[in-house]
């Protein structure tokens, strides 16, 4: 008879290292989704123009809440609030995609995957 072929990853299937890999890619798979939907539910709060102006964004980046303190509001110069309100919104963006970011580098060790 023949000599039976037995090779490191455990014959012909998905044993050994190969399962071991793709378990940890479900587990990765599964930690980043929770965290996403962690992160979807959190919200971060910014200011600008010195507190003339408040923002909070959620993990989903949408606009929670919006003040704009009444003595920013001059109708002589709207330009200046639209500045304030743009900085303000772009901030709070910007502040909730580096938390995002950093939560989810911890789960994937730095891989950049698509979706996440």
């Amino acid at each position: 008879m023949g000599k039976k072929f037995n090779n490191k990853f455990g014959g012909g299937g998905l044993g050994g290292g190969m399962g071991d890999m793709l378990k940890q890619a479900q587990k990765m798979q599964a930690d980043m989704e929770a965290m996403q939907a962690e992160l979807d539910e959190r919200t971060e709060t910014v200011t600008a123009g010195g507190g003339a102006i408040t923002v909070t964004v959620s993990g989903k980046k949408e606009i929670k809440e919006m003040i704009i303190s009444p003595e920013v509001v001059d109708p002589d110069d709207v330009e200046m609030l639209q500045d304030l309100v743009v900085a303000a919104v772009n901030e709070a963006l910007r502040k909730i995609e580096e938390i995002t970011s950093g939560e989810m580098a911890k789960i994937t060790g730095g891989l950049n995957l698509p979706g996440f």
